[in-house]
């Protein structure tokens, strides 16, 4: 299985969607991430993940720059052949999905981290927004979205298909963001690198220094605190982005006593040194830092809005305030601050929520179950599994379509493979349905990784298949059909009157998966089917 995952910057790669690559890579697979070259790209090939540079991509809006980006995106596709492709962020997740599509990538899957429009936006923008997302979605085969109140929006306008587009939600790390982990001791030591006493109440955020994130909201609320508190804001700059923090607004801020603490690894033990965590967005999919500062036992102040609302329960773990209210900042910290009892209570049931709702060992089993769906639904195998694993049974409907994948990877002789996937599935579907056949499948937890079939009447069955699935098997050819070599081929096997055998038994077709050939299952798959046949 050869995965890979698109984004603007290396650093979604590196501090987002890491797990999910290392679960690609944990199961043998290639996992490959494709984005701007930056400074995390290092840590992620010592991982095991080969990063491929789309040297365009930028976060900035540059439609010139976009265009480069999606031409080289074209030429990676082409030349690396992804069994997956996964979009992310919202430029990538537009030409991603169209590009992966036209190029042939057998699945294209996108997770939705945030429309880029609120119900609160202008017409216009909702209107170009959804629009754009609405063709993309048509190009992909799964649709992702963390934040239920994007699904819910997603399917009552029909942006995107209804049966492809499922709830993903978002999660952590529990084990690295545990509070139990860190004894008062490391508290007091972090607290101390930063010249900070224990007596002080710390409030802390996480997150890169743009408007968007509500910093100037939370630097004049600072401003309006006593000297009990001290604010921690904790995140890189990021200049491509249109609201980017001046420096001007940074330096006031640090005027007013707020510690700028620029790109930090070591956030979980920042959590562990906070009391209070405010993230006051005017805009957010599904807050991964407050998820964090939840999983570490924080009560959280956040603005109520889409995606904080899924972290915070107003009152149980914190409080939700309005956007762009710097009163209402500072007297939710203020309230929570003067509150020992209060504070405790926040902070048992951040945690409680964090652990019934934000796993991220959940969220990568869903992604890569996701992969295995869509591979089942198309007849796809992204890998055959331990055939030491395999058993022998009769084929179920539902293995129309990898026993046409298994026809198609295996049998390149004969006219049938040139009709195309789809026709194929309609054939084993006739096949599967009729009497007097015989369909022997060997499969893993995975699914088919072999097969053999067979009838006591060729002609037979290929009239019966005519009769019955001739429109909608035509329709799947499509254009092929209308071929004189195919017309005259179809011809001469519907005059097929079989042969003389010993046994009353014909065989159609037998294919075994090549990454599971070698280990004796063609041999008991003939064996088995003549032993049904002679029945």
């Amino acid at each position: 299985m050869k995965v890979a995952h698109l984004t603007t910057v290396d650093m979604s790669l590196r501090y987002l969607l890491m797990p999910q690559l290392l679960a690609v890579r944990d199961g043998g697979g290639e996992a490959v991430g494709i984005s701007a070259p930056g400074p995390w790209v290092p840590e992620l090939e010592e991982a095991g993940i080969r990063h491929i540079p789309l040297k365009s991509s930028t976060r900035a809006m540059d439609p010139l720059a976009d265009l480069r980006a999606a031409r080289e995106l074209w030429h990676i596709l082409r030349r690396e052949r992804f069994d997956v492709l996964h979009t992310h962020n919202p430029k990538p997740g537009l030409y991603g999905r169209v590009l992966g599509r036209l190029a042939g990538v057998p699945i294209v899957v996108n997770t939705v981290h945030g429309l880029y429009a609120t119900q609160d936006d202008r017409l216009l923008k909702r209107g170009v927004v959804y629009g754009l997302e609405a063709i993309a979605s048509r190009f992909s085969h799964a649709e992702l979205v963390q934040n239920p109140e994007d699904l819910k929006l997603l399917r009552r306008w029909r942006i995107s298909p209804r049966k492809r587009t499922t709830l993903l939600g978002n999660g952590v790390d529990l084990v690295r963001f545990d509070p139990s982990r860190f004894v008062p001791e490391a508290r007091q030591r972090v607290r101390r690198s930063l010249g900070i006493s224990e007596s002080r109440i710390v409030v802390g955020t996480v997150g890169r220094l743009v408007a968007e994130k509500g910093y100037p909201e939370l630097f004049e609320a600072a401003s309006r605190l006593d000297d009990r508190f001290v604010v921690l804001a904790i995140g890189p700059h990021d200049p491509d982005k249109a609201d980017a923090l001046p420096e001007s607004v940074l330096a006031d801020a640090r005027e007013t006593g707020v510690q700028l603490l620029g790109m930090r690894d070591d956030v979980d033990e920042l959590y562990a040194a906070m009391d209070i965590f405010v993230l006051p967005s005017h805009r957010e999919g599904f807050p991964r830092a407050a998820m964090e500062a939840a999983a570490s036992g924080l009560p959280i102040i956040a603005t109520d809005i889409r995606g904080c609302r899924q972290v915070v329960d107003p009152g149980q773990n914190g409080l939700l305030i309005a956007v762009r209210d710097p009163v209402a900042i500072s007297a939710a910290i203020v309230s929570i601050g003067d509150d020992a009892e209060l504070r405790g209570r926040m902070a048992k049931a951040s945690r409680h929520k964090a652990e019934a709702e934000f796993d991220e060992n959940r969220v990568v089993a869903t992604v890569m179950d996701t992969y295995r769906d869509v591979a089942r639904r198309k007849g796809l195998r992204l890998d055959s599994g331990d055939p030491s694993e395999a058993v022998y049974r009769a084929a179920d409907p539902g293995d129309a379509g990898a026993l046409a994948r298994l026809h198609l990877d295996s049998i390149s002789g004969g006219f049938l493979p040139t009709l195309g996937h789809r026709f194929l599935t309609r054939l084993y579907v006739a096949l599967i349905d009729w009497s007097d056949s015989e369909i022997v499948v060997v499969a893993t937890p995975r699914g088919p990784i072999g097969f053999v079939a067979g009838v006591t009447d060729t002609g037979a069955f290929y009239r019966y298949f005519v009769k019955r699935h001739g429109i909608r098997a035509a329709l799947a050819a499509g254009f092929r059909m209308a071929k004189p070599s195919t017309i005259r081929n179809a011809l001469e096997t519907l005059r097929y009157e079989g042969g003389d055998v010993d046994v009353n038994a014909e065989l159609l077709s037998m294919a075994v998966a090549v990454d599971a050939r070698g280990a004796g299952l063609g041999t008991e798959l003939g064996v088995r089917f003549l032993d049904r046949m002679s029945q």
